[in-house]
């Protein structure tokens, strides 16, 4: 296989990942509210908890300092290297990229993750999750 083919495979693949990240960041957060009202013994998972709270509060962190995610550094590194404009219009690139990355103000990114991460830190006082130590016990 030619090697800019592996990396636009790549880049795809990170796209696509990136947008799982995303996606489990958005949907997570909406899982365990409706999880409490539904009574999902899985959004009190710790391990899932954790790994949702962490994910905000990097992306926040981010963009406070004013730090490109490292996955769009990546992607685009490895579209130069498949000899690709960075975000050309293969269908994977196209349709994920028009949900991934948009125009607006620094600040106003800045201001919907941080507001974002507050609603998950939230969640943790108000679907509390179980203890690690517990986490194998049916409550």
């Amino acid at each position: 296989m030619e090697s800019s083919l592996i990396y636009l495979i790549l880049a795809d693949t990170l796209l696509i990942l990136h947008f799982l990240v995303v996606v489990f960041v958005v949907f997570g957060l909406i899982a365990i509210y409706v999880g409490q009202l539904r009574a999902w013994f899985w959004v009190r998972n710790p391990g899932f908890r954790l790994l949702h709270l962490a994910a905000i509060v990097i992306i926040a962190i981010q963009s406070w300092v004013g730090a490109i995610c490292p996955l769009t550094t990546w992607e685009m590194w490895l579209r130069t290297q498949a000899g690709q404009a960075v975000y050309s219009d293969s269908f994977i690139t196209h349709w994920l990229g028009v949900l991934l990355y948009y125009q607006a103000p620094e600040w106003v990114f800045t201001t919907a993750y941080t507001a974002f991460g507050l609603l998950v830190l939230a969640s943790w006082f108000i679907v509390r999750p179980r203890s690690f130590r517990g986490s194998r016990e049916i409550q």
